[in-house]
């Protein structure tokens, strides 16, 4: 048994690409897109006539609109071949805006039931600033289910599960990015690694937390940067996986074993924590790698919608 498949047995494997034709070969149960993947993707000549016929039909909508209508055309297509969830991105832009990002998760939904997607197969991604957990807050009281994205700390976590999100993911290879950067030479790889991952340690202690304390969202670790990290996090509720990294796990037949164990958590001496919105921002404030990789998330997201708005005009 190769290490993808024997992940497979721990963990739900999810593939984080928008390029469909990838799917197929690695059979992921559940999919992740955002905007720079979409982005990638629609630069391929295999997407070129799928953005195309979008704006031929829906060239006199506004752009908004026809960028939503793009997602849910590349979702649709992804879920033709997966048997699970597929996540769409609301618009990064509207971040700090909570009404706002409540009526693009309204349309997003709407767009897929009218192409015959039931809802929960889909999840709504959403930036996890205090106005976008408010925001997921609200859609998964309307029966929309969330994925809160840019996760960086243990408070953002918290104010999630108080939200009763849906799911969670922490993005274990962007703040092992931030911790290596910050220490500069005196980082050493081999003392960083597995276990000692900052990333992995990061989603080790929501997960512990959430499962201690039974709270039921779902837990995704992403933004991975290498198979060492994957196997660190075998046994997470969920994993979302670049298809260079499946590439990599079905390639290899080293053992595997189950690192993560939802009863181990209940002998853990864990305190119950809360965070209102005062405290929620003192917390993210106080962690400057999460503030600073949050901060810079949005803009990276952000700057990628613009650039596939340039895409979708120019045609």
């Amino acid at each position: 048994m190769n290490q993808l498949d024997a992940l497979k047995q721990l963990t739900t494997v999810v593939a984080d690409t928008g390029d469909f034709n990838q799917l197929a070969q690695f059979k992921p149960q559940d999919a992740t897109t955002n905007p720079s993947l979409i982005l990638k993707a629609v630069q391929k000549a295999d997407y070129a006539p799928l953005m195309q016929s979008t704006m031929a039909r829906f060239k006199d909508r506004a752009l908004d609109e026809t960028m939503d209508r793009l997602l849910v055309r590349f979702g649709c297509e992804i879920l033709s071949i997966i048997p699970g969830r597929v996540s769409t991105e609301v618009d990064a832009r509207l971040s700090f805006d909570t009404s706002a990002t409540v009526a693009r998760g309204e349309r997003l939904i709407a767009l897929y039931q009218a192409e015959g997607i039931h809802i929960d197969r889909v999840l709504i991604k959403v930036a996890a600033t205090w106005e976008g957990i408010q925001a997921a807050r609200l859609l998964e009281q309307r029966g929309i289910h969330t994925n809160l994205t840019l996760l960086f700390s243990f408070c953002q976590a918290v104010a999630c599960g108080q939200a009763r999100v849906q799911l969670i993911s922490p993005f274990v290879g962007r703040i092992y990015d931030w911790y290596k950067k910050s220490a500069g030479s005196a980082w050493t790889e081999d003392a960083n690694a597995g276990a000692n991952d900052p990333g992995v340690k990061s989603v080790c202690e929501i997960y512990n937390y959430y499962k201690q304390f039974g709270i039921a969202t779902e837990v995704m670790g992403a933004s991975f940067r290498n198979v060492g990290q994957i196997t660190a996090l075998a046994g997470c509720d969920l994993l979302t996986i670049s298809p260079e990294l499946l590439a990599q796990l079905a390639a290899s037949d080293a053992p595997l074993q189950r690192a993560l164990d939802a009863s181990a958590a209940d002998s853990l001496d864990l305190q119950v924590v809360d965070f209102d919105e005062a405290r929620f921002r003192y917390a993210l404030n106080e962690d400057a790698m999460a503030t600073e990789k949050l901060a810079e998330g949005i803009r990276a997201f952000a700057v990628d919608a613009v650039k596939l708005e340039q895409l979708m005009q120019a045609v």
